[in-house]
């Protein structure tokens, strides 16, 4: 039988490194929020739904599951989360717009969108334990899911204006934070706030060690995951 030591020895754990994902997402929210909000604030007629629903679909959708997927190969749960949680809302909500006749308001949809509110509200809290940009992202999606949803239950107009307008906001936030990580990962360091504390702060600022420290306890490698 080995020693512990030796076995110590002969383990090696081999990284790829990956580009973060964290800019495709949040510029797939980004779009899909501003053009969802452009339909809440009849900015684009009623008859155009389906156009709405392929942009939901083919951009808004696609990008965010794709920075899912590597989000899931880079380790970082978190993201990995938002974004799945984010595209499917987005693929099901372009599905049923596409489906559904111009105006036409769904109560599965609105009970959907309430969950997805809920998930994308636990997504922010966690996330600001290390990065308090994208949580404020996260925390306005889930307030945008959640009017909306309510709107769907209910029909009432103004939550459907409120929806819209928090969608802009939303909309503007997701580009915001996805620049600053784009500037982050060409220079190679923060040009604009992304409010990297604890974990996401050593995430960037630390030492080797503190990148591999946590590493044999991992998904992937542990026994369990």
């Amino acid at each position: 039988m080995p020693s512990w030591d030796g076995l110590h020895d002969q383990v090696r754990v081999v990284f790829r490194p990956l580009a973060s994902p964290s800019t495709i997402g949040l510029f797939g929210l980004g779009v899909g929020s501003f053009v969802l909000a452009g339909l809440q604030l009849d900015w684009v007629p009623a008859t155009q739904v389906r156009q709405v629903a392929l942009v939901l679909i083919g951009f808004a959708f696609v990008a965010q599951f794709v920075a899912a997927l590597v989000a899931v190969a880079a380790r970082d749960m978190v993201i990995a989360t938002a974004m799945c949680v984010l595209a499917l809302t987005w693929l099901v909500t372009g599905l049923v717009l596409y489906g559904s006749r111009p105006g036409a308001t769904s109560k599965v949809m609105g009970l959907l969108l309430l969950m997805s509110c809920l998930m994308m509200a636990l997504i922010g809290l966690t996330t600001a334990l290390s990065k308090l940009a994208p949580a404020i992202v996260f925390l306005v999606a889930s307030l945008r899911f959640g009017m909306t949803g309510i709107y769907e239950l209910s029909r009432v107009e103004a939550w459907k204006t409120a929806a819209g307008l928090t969608g802009l906001v939303l909309a503007a936030l997701a580009i915001y934070t996805g620049l600053a990580f784009l500037l982050e990962g060409a220079l190679k360091r923060s040009v604009l706030a992304i409010g990297r504390r604890g974990a996401g702060a050593t995430a960037v600022h630390g030492d080797l060690f503190d990148q591999v420290r946590t590493t044999p306890v991992e998904p992937g490698l542990r026994t369990q995951l």
